[in-house]
């Protein structure tokens, strides 16, 4: 007769061994039916194979399974879910060791590839061969080297060779937009999001996904206003720059693009990047279009493209260009969005080498300039016989006077 056991496997099992607080919990099922979890209140839920919702706790719990490789690309899957699959079977799907422990009911570990001693010496190692099978893979492991990078993880040499092989084999040209962006999404928002970016460019994904991104490497940049010179390492450090100031994923992401217009610099003109706040914006557009990025996310880093050095000369620009940037920003209407742009602008002034903990007064003064224009009304006796566009024109003119007022020169 067979014997239905459930273990608790993947990330909460990893996150207890490195005394990590545990979030999500999953489970696995292993010699039961769809038909034996339904009769004990479980409700389906998975669309590819056998995942049900517990009716008390909600929590996930799939039946043990194997896979079959039969297409190229993370779809191109048969899967086996027979009550004979085993826990050793399941665990050796996953994708790296660190991942494919599970803990049993009486508090057994159950470790068949090594994970604890992997998790001991800070490595990110595959399971099995079968791990060039499914290109998402790779966005995984970037994320979680961005995950556990400041914990001295560091990808095992073996590994970041079969990443490299699957690249050569096109099997990252069969990533869908949607699942490509939501690990991007999920790596930006690690403690330290340049790993992901260092290792999608190791394995050579990166040249794939963000070819604009990849082009900045290698890029010079003015070394008195850029020590670090390269123009995708400033990216990063600016990244990590916000990473650290705890920015939002859009921030993040705007950070990511807001200087593609500099791998389209003539070489000519090397190492200066006259224009590339226009010349990015086409990049930007193409990038995001790409990813399917959401629209707040690809606005941002237009944005960010265009404006970022004139909020860099926010002490000396004059109060009518500080108000034309205001309006081009709809940062009356769209303010949060704005201290976004402002976030990214201060980001990439500390994103340069030995440079990080510098002050930053313009935002300060472009902050107060927008401040007080915000505030400015025109009252009943300035609104008499003002129709259409004399009343938008009387009300510039008085925003442009409080901004004159709140930074004089």
């Amino acid at each position: 007769m067979r014997r239905m056991e459930t273990y608790l496997v993947g990330g909460a099992v990893r996150d207890e061994l490195l005394g990590r607080p545990v979030g999500e919990r999953d489970w696995v099922v292993v010699g039961a039916t769809p038909a034996d979890l339904e009769a004990q209140g479980f409700r389906a839920v998975g669309r590819d194979f056998p995942v049900f919702l517990h009716p008390q706790t909600h929590e996930e719990y799939a039946l043990a399974r194997l896979e079959r490789k039969v297409a190229p690309g993370y779809r191109g899957f048969t899967t086996d879910f027979a009550p004979t699959v085993t826990l050793e079977q399941d665990l050796a799907r996953r994708d790296l060791t660190v991942n494919a422990m599970a803990r049993a009911a009486d508090g057994r570990l159950i470790d068949p590839y090594g994970g604890r001693a992997d998790l001991e010496r800070r490595v990110l190692r595959h399971v099995s061969p079968a791990f060039v099978e499914d290109p998402v893979r790779i966005l995984r492991v970037a994320r979680f080297a961005a995950r556990f990078a400041p914990l001295g993880f560091s990808i095992a040499p073996e590994t970041m060779t079969l990443m490299q092989r699957m690249v050569a084999d096109g099997e990252v040209d069969a990533l869908v937009p949607e699942r490509v962006w939501r690990e991007i999404e999920r790596a930006l928002g690690e403690p330290q999001p340049r790993a992901a970016i260092e290792t999608l460019r190791a394995c050579g994904a990166l040249r794939v996904l963000l070819p604009e991104l990849d082009a900045l490497f290698g890029v010079p940049q003015p070394p008195q206003h850029h020590p670090e010179v390269d123009s995708g390492e400033h990216v990063l450090l600016a990244l990590q720059a916000a990473a650290a100031r705890g920015a939002s994923v859009p921030v993040r992401f705007a950070v990511l693009l807001h200087d593609l217009g500099k791998a389209l610099t003539p070489r000519e003109e090397l190492p200066r990047h006259i224009a590339h706040e226009t010349r990015g914006l086409a990049p930007i557009e193409a990038a995001c279009a790409r990813l399917r990025a959401p629209q707040e996310h690809r606005d941002l880093a237009l944005l960010a493209s265009r404006f970022h050095t004139h909020v860099h000369r926010g002490l000396e620009l004059r109060s009518a260009t500080l108000l034309e940037m205001y309006e081009a920003c709809d940062a009356f209407r769209r303010p949060a969005r704005f201290a976004e742009l402002l976030e990214v602008c201060e980001c990439d002034a500390r994103g340069r080498l030995g440079r990080e903990a510098e002050p930053y007064p313009q935002r300060a003064r472009v902050e107060a300039g927008l401040a007080a224009a915000a505030a400015v009304q025109l009252d009943e006796t300035e609104r008499v016989g003002l129709v259409g566009p004399a009343y938008g024109e009387r009300l510039r003119r008085k925003r442009l006077a409080a901004v004159e007022a709140a930074c004089p020169k």
